[in-house]
């Protein structure tokens, strides 16, 4: 329907036309009246007493009704019902929820009233309904409204003209910045955090001294916010960002302590938490976090708050860090929040981000108005006062005739002109002498009337100095902020600390050497690599890695526990996390699900891991089990989330078997399960992106995969070790660099008696190794007891196996002490001549 139907269609009603208005021209002068209302009305409040609108009434209300501290409590019905009629007119959960708020001490720092009843809890509980609750005003809420009777402020008419209510409060104290203040409004909001008593009016004391004071001076006096429920803030850089441009956001961390009890068990203690966190919410949210087990190491958590104080006691397991726990738990719980300040506020009704400066600033020249204002009013008032007692010192200096005038007239208006007449006085002077009782003709009263007079004239001589001199008002300035921080001042509450979002919690963790093992159905484990003690090469060796029956250890490697593992996984994706955070167990333990610690699809699991030092550069060189290789830089596998990023693309039926750490221009050395192997450089293979596929390394013959792929490094020997227990050391020079793709040589002789090729390593004469079988059993044996022999041979007996059971996994790892009294093994050596293969 067009404009010109609807012309016809109000054509045929009387009385009707069209106002031609543009939508969007409408919407914007409606809109923004709207926001004004909404903003100067309801949700930002005045720089000057930190108040809005409906605090401002209550706490006006309460004062009207007589609700001072040395009063009994009224009902809140009473109060609520008060400011609704009149000054209100909204709803009355507005009026009581905020008047709640002026109740709960761990909402603002200095509450303005005195509940009493049930007004809520840090827990999230409601308050109880008006009806049953009560309130007066607190001492320091009757300094807000001191002398507002002596013309302090400005009043203007509520809803219904009326009655008269107050533009803003005396507020003998800087409210805003002390309790703080927050609130959505159209298009801005304000979030002022709480400060100190004692240090805001030490600040303002400081810009009275010296009115061209910078903030940083100015935060010598106002430290920092300090919020009602206590609780660290972290650093001052954020802080120091809200004081400078009215913005800032900063850390709030619960306090914590590490306590030991029982059996040397660990437990987490929290008796502080942050601003405006519900404490029933945060226990519910750390059980959630646990049985999700996105949070490990925790066993119990237990609420023991009472009438002395918070106290939430997080119980720690065992094999866990209590200080990585509770990491975790301040980087995914409310136990840690960033406050976000702005610090808006309405100067002369206009919304205006402010620094700190500016707020003393405005709240200083605010006050000083409101001084010379009251003494404006105090002189006027003496003045009227010392007109009287002029008066009355002139009717008793003439008493007699006074008397006698007054009975000679006809009434009292006659009295009146006739004492205005024969002593030349004012009306009121008159008035006051007919109003004047027997007693003060008395000689003591005539004497303490002339006392009063001189007392009187002293005063106004005083007020006029006061409005004379600025100085003067300062100091009335300082002295009221100095007696009401010594009445009402409170030591700090919130402590700040250093920010320690800079340091790593590694920092906290002890740098040493871990040994860190695998098993193929998916448990990890970390121990001390001290918990190995060297063996004679053909010894047993001790059980490292306790798993069921169907499982057995796939992967064990030493790194620092301070080094980042890259977790790869079977569908080609990589994970990342710190070594420190890999479960610490003893040697019979089977260790910790790795789906617990990483966030893995059902079907997936982490099949190779390798530790990665701080500050690595290089390239991430990875072959999979059909012989493809890939090289990849290292800074693509910056900042990986928890899900993981692609690390290779895989073929269909092919997996992820072997990642190292190159420079660009090393050598690799790849072997397969039939003991074939080649070793080329990387440069003939060009670094590719994440989610690539890669190259072929070697060709392959059908069932025959690669099991095995290093870095080739100078002064090192190969070691071969096959599936039961056969092994060797050769010189390096005997693996002849080929070209990438081809068919490789022979690495040695591979049968039924040795089974097949297992790893090839790389050794030194002064490390040791470590064989680990599909059972869990491992063995230590120095390099130096393994025979060094050409490669085309069987090698040496290194470990017995049992019966059915394979060697699948080998480590190299720094030689330590041999221990006493082992006892040797008879050396079985086997050297058989086997051809090459040729390329």
């Amino acid at each position: 329907m067009d404009k010109y139907e609807i012309e016809e269609i109000l054509d045929k009603v009387d009385n009707s036309k069209i106002i031609d208005i543009k939508v969007k021209e409408e919407l914007e002068k409606s809109f923004i009246a709207y926001a004004m209302a909404v903003n100067v009305s309801r949700a930002i409040p005045d720089v000057r007493d930190g108040l809005k609108p409906v605090h401002r009434r209550i706490l006006y209300s309460m004062n009207e009704l007589g609700l001072t501290p040395d009063k009994a409590y009224k009902k809140c019905a009473t109060i609520v019902g008060d400011v609704l009629g009149k000054y209100h007119p909204h709803g009355d959960s507005s009026v009581y929820d905020a008047l709640v708020r002026l109740a709960q001490d761990f909402s603002i720092n200095l509450p303005l009233v005195d509940g009493h009843g049930n007004f809520g809890s840090v827990d999230g509980d409601s308050a109880a309904a008006y009806r049953y609750t009560e309130a007066r005003m607190t001492k320091l809420a009757v300094e807000m409204l001191r002398e507002i009777d002596k013309d302090t402020v400005d009043f203007y008419p509520n809803f219904d003209d009326t009655l008269m209510q107050p533009v803003v409060l005396p507020s003998r104290f800087p409210n805003l910045l002390v309790n703080g203040s927050d609130g959505i409004a159209v298009g801005m909001a304000t979030n002022i955090p709480p400060h100190n008593l004692g240090e805001v009016v030490d600040g303002v004391v400081a810009l009275i001294e010296n009115p061209e004071i910078e903030i940083d001076e100015l935060m010598k006096h106002v430290k920092g916010p300090d919020f009602p429920t206590r609780a660290l803030i972290m650093g001052r850089n954020g802080i120091r960002q809200m004081y400078e441009t009215g913005k800032g956001s900063f850390i709030i961390r619960s306090k914590a302590e590490i306590e030991e009890y029982g059996n040397g068990k660990t437990r987490i203690v929290i008796t502080e938490i942050p601003y405006q966190v519900n404490k029933a919410k945060l226990i519910i949210q750390i059980a959630d976090l646990v049985k999700e087990k996105r949070i490990e190491g925790i066993s119990d958590i237990k609420e023991e708050s009472d009438r002395e104080g918070m106290r939430i006691v997080i119980e720690i397991k065992r094999d866990a860090n209590a200080q990585v726990v509770l990491n975790s738990l301040y980087k995914h719980t409310q136990l840690q929040i960033s406050f976000g300040a702005i610090m808006l506020a309405l100067v002369d009704g206009v919304p205006r981000t402010l620094n700190l400066k500016e707020i003393l600033s405005h709240y200083l020249n605010f006050q000083k108005s409101v001084i010379i204002r009251r003494t404006k009013y105090d002189l006027d008032k003496a003045e009227q006062k010392a007109h009287i007692l002029h008066g009355l010192v002139i009717a008793q200096a003439n008493i007699d005739e006074v008397i006698r005038t007054i009975k000679l007239s006809d009434d009292k208006n006659d009295a009146i002109a006739k004492l205005i007449k024969l002593f030349e006085l004012t009306e009121k002077q008159a008035s006051a002498i007919l109003d004047m009782r027997l007693q003060r003709l008395t000689g003591l009263e005539v004497e303490k009337l002339k006392q009063e007079l001189v007392s009187v004239e002293n005063a106004i001589r005083e007020f006029k100095e006061i409005l004379e001199s600025e100085e003067k008002v300062l100091m009335i300035l300082k002295y009221d902020l100095t007696e009401i921080k010594e009445k009402y001042g409170v030591e700090r509450k919130s402590e700040i600390t250093i920010d320690y979002g800079d340091i790593d919690i590694e920092d906290l963790i002890e740098k040493e050497d871990v040994v860190i093992s695998l098993t193929h159905g998916g448990y990890i484990k970390r121990m001390p690599v001290s918990e190995y003690k060297a063996q004679h090469r053909g010894g047993m060796g001790v059980v490292a890695h306790k798993t069921k029956e169907e499982d057995f250890v796939e992967n064990i490697f030493i790194t620092s526990t301070h080094d980042k593992l890259f977790c790869f996984s079977t569908k080609g994706r990589v994970y990342t996390m710190k070594a420190y955070e890999v479960p610490e167990a003893q040697k019979q333990s089977k260790g910790r699900a790795f789906v617990n610690l990483l966030q893995l699809d059902a079907d997936e699991r982490i099949t190779t891991i390798i530790p990665i030092k701080p500050d690595q550069e290089g390239f991430l060189f990875m072959a999979t089990k059909n012989g493809m290789i890939k090289k990849t830089n290292l800074t693509e596998f910056e900042s990986i989330r928890k899900n993981g990023k692609i690390a290779i693309k895989l073929n269909e039926g092919d997996s992820l078997i072997a990642v190292d750490v190159t420079n660009g221009n090393n050598e690799i050395i790849m072997a397969s399960s039939t003991g074939k192997c080649i070793r080329f450089n990387e440069n003939q293979v060009r670094a590719l992106g994440r989610e690539t596929i890669g190259v072929k390394s070697i060709k392959l013959n059908e069932g025959e995969y690669i099991v095995d792929m290093s870095v080739v490094k100078e002064g090192s020997q190969m070691l071969t070790i096959s599936e039961f227990g056969y092994g060797k050391r050769s010189d390096e020079d005997e693996y002849r660099v080929q070209g990438r793709g081809g068919k490789g040589i022979k690495a040695g002789i591979f049968n039924e008696q040795t089974g097949n090729l297992v790893n090839l390593k790389q050794v030194k004469a002064d490390e040791d190794v470590m064989l680990i079988c599909e059972d869990g059993q491992i063995i230590r044996v120095k390099a130096e007891e393994i025979s060094s022999i050409g490669r085309n041979t069987k090698g040496v007996r290194i470990m017995k196996t049992k019966q059915n059971t394979r060697i699948v996994c080998v480590a190299v790892v720094p030689s330590e002490p041999e221990e006493e009294n082992m006892e040797g093994v008879v050396e079985e050596t086997i050297t058989e001549e086997t051809p090459t293969v040729e390329e």
